[in-house]
C-alpha cells in the first residue's frame, strides 16, 4: 500500500489542495488530519453572516463524511498531530499512533492574536477563528445589545458592520487613526469611518485597551486614557499569527510563518506549506485568492509535475456593505505615494512610484467600478 499524501489542516487550504488533486489523479491516496469536526465551509461567511442570513449550520457545505465521500479521501476530525518526523516520513498523534506519508502538507491556518490585557473579564473575551468559535459567538449573542469590538482592521471592520446593520450598539476600539490603518491612505481611512458611523458603529481610536472587567453581567474596558466602555460581549480582531509550532519542533525553517519557496517545499522535499500558515518568498497573505492559486500549484506538483505558485494581482473585497471598499494593497518595500480623489461619493486612492506605475489601489463607495481596470495595471504580487 502506497504511503497517503497526509494534508494537515482542512480550512480553504486543505480543501483546495485535496479538491486539485483530486481533478488530477483520482487514485492517489489523500489522509486529512483535521483538529476540529473537518466539515468544509467558507470561513470569510463569518464576518457578514448576520446580516445575509447565516447560521453556523447554514454556513457548512459538507462535514466529515460527506467531504471525504465527494473527494474520494480519508477525513480524520479531532484529530491532534505531535510531531512530525522527518527522516522517518512520519507524524505522531496526540494518541501516539504514528502515520507515515509520501508528502506531507501543512496548512495549518493561523491563531487570533491575544493581547497581553489585564482584568478579571479577560478570559470571556471571545475571538472568532472558525466555525466553532462562531457558534459559540452567535449563542453568546442571544438577548445581548452592546458589542466592542478590539481591532479596526479588516474582521474588526466586518463584524462592526454586520453587528451594527443587524441592531447591536458597536465599539471599536483600535490604536491607529482610522479604520483599515495598514490599508487605507487618510482619506480613504476617514471615508470608510464615515459610512460606519452613519449605521451606528462608534470608533475610539489611538486607544489601546489596558484591562477587561466583569461586573456581573457587565464587561467593562478600561483604555488606558482613562475612558470606560461598557459592553455585554468584547470581541477581539486584532490580527492572526500564522501556527508555525508543530514545523518549528520538526527542525524545519520558520520566520512570520513556515517558510517556502515557489514550489510551497520547506527545506525538507515531501514537506510542503501554503494558507494562513506559510510564507512564501517572504510573503504571508492570509486571503482567498493566494490560496486558491497555491492548492492549484501545490497539487500540480504533488502529483509529479513540479509547479512553481505564481500570485497576480489579487485584490481583497472588504465585506463593509455600508461602505463598499476593494484595496490592493502595495508591497511597501517599494517607494511610491498616495494620490487620492474623493468626493461625497467614494474615494480612488492610486499608489504609484515616482514614473507613475501603479503599485496599488483602494477603491470606496462609487469608486469601485474601477476595480476590473486598475487591477490590469497592477503588478504580479509574485512572478
Amino acid at each position: 500500500m502506497t504511503d497517503p499524501v497526509i494534508i494537515l489542516g482542512s480550512g480553504l487550504a486543505g480543501y483546495a489542495v485535496a479538491r486539485e488533486l483530486r481533478k488530477l489523479d483520482t487514485q492517489l491516496p489523500v489522509t486529512m488530519l483535521s483538529a476540529d469536526h473537518g466539515g468544509f465551509y467558507s470561513k470569510p461567511m463569518l464576518s457578514n453572516a448576520l446580516t445575509t442570513g447565516k447560521t453556523a449550520d447554514s454556513i457548512l457545505n459538507g462535514d466529515a463524511e460527506k467531504m471525504a465521500a465527494q473527494l474520494n479521501i480519508s477525513i480524520r476530525p479531532h484529530c491532534r498531530v505531535t510531531g512530525i518526523d522527518q527522516s522517518s516520513h512520519s507524524i505522531t498523534l496526540k494518541n501516539e499512533e504514528k502515520l507515515s506519508y509520501r508528502q506531507l502538507v501543512l496548512a495549518l491556518g493561523a491563531d487570533q492574536i491575544r493581547l497581553p490585557l489585564q482584568g478579571s473579564g479577560v478570559n470571556e473575551i471571545l475571538t472568532v477563528n472558525d466555525l466553532d468559535d462562531y457558534r459559540d459567538f452567535r449563542d453568546a449573542l442571544v438577548g445581548k445589545k452592546q458589542i466592542s469590538i478590539i481591532g479596526a482592521g479588516l474582521i474588526g471592520c466586518e463584524f462592526a458592520n454586520d453587528l451594527a446593520a443587524a441592531g447591536f450598539k458597536v465599539n471599536v476600539i483600535d490604536i491607529s487613526a482610522q479604520p483599515l490603518g495598514r490599508l487605507l491612505p487618510p482619506a480613504a481611512g476617514d471615508f470608510i469611518q464615515q459610512k460606519l458611523e452613519a449605521v451606528g458603529v462608534v470608533f475610539h481610536f489611538n486607544a489601546t485597551t489596558q484591562s477587561v472587567d466583569k461586573d456581573g453581567e457587565c464587561m467593562r474596558l478600561t483604555l488606558a486614557g482613562g475612558e470606560i466602555i461598557e459592553s455585554d460581549i468584547v470581541l477581539s480582531a486584532v490580527g492572526l499569527k500564522p501556527r508555525i509550532q508543530l514545523a518549528q519542533e520538526a527542525g524545519l525553517q520558520v520566520n512570520r510563518g513556515i517558510v517556502v519557496n515557489q514550489l510551497l517545499q520547506t527545506q525538507a522535499k515531501d514537506i510542503f506549506a501554503l494558507g494562513d500558515c506559510a510564507e512564501v518568498k517572504g510573503k504571508v497573505l492570509p486571503f482567498v485568492m493566494p490560496i486558491t492559486h497555491a492548492g492549484r500549484a501545490l497539487a500540480a506538483t504533488l502529483s509529479g509535475e513540479p509547479t512553481p505558485v505564481h500570485y497576480p494581482a489579487m485584490p481583497v473585497m472588504v465585506k463593509t456593505p455600508a461602505c463598499p471598499t476593494v484595496v490592493s494593497p502595495p508591497d511597501f518595500n517599494m517607494s511610491g505615494e498616495w494620490l487620492v480623489q474623493a468626493d461625497q461619493d467614494g474615494v480612488k486612492a492610486l499608489y504609484q512610484d515616482e514614473s507613475g506605475n501603479l503599485l496599488g489601489y483602494a477603491l470606496l463607495g462609487s469608486a469601485v467600478k474601477e476595480k476590473m481596470i486598475l487591477t490590469a495595471q497592477l503588478p504580479s504580487v509574485l512572478e
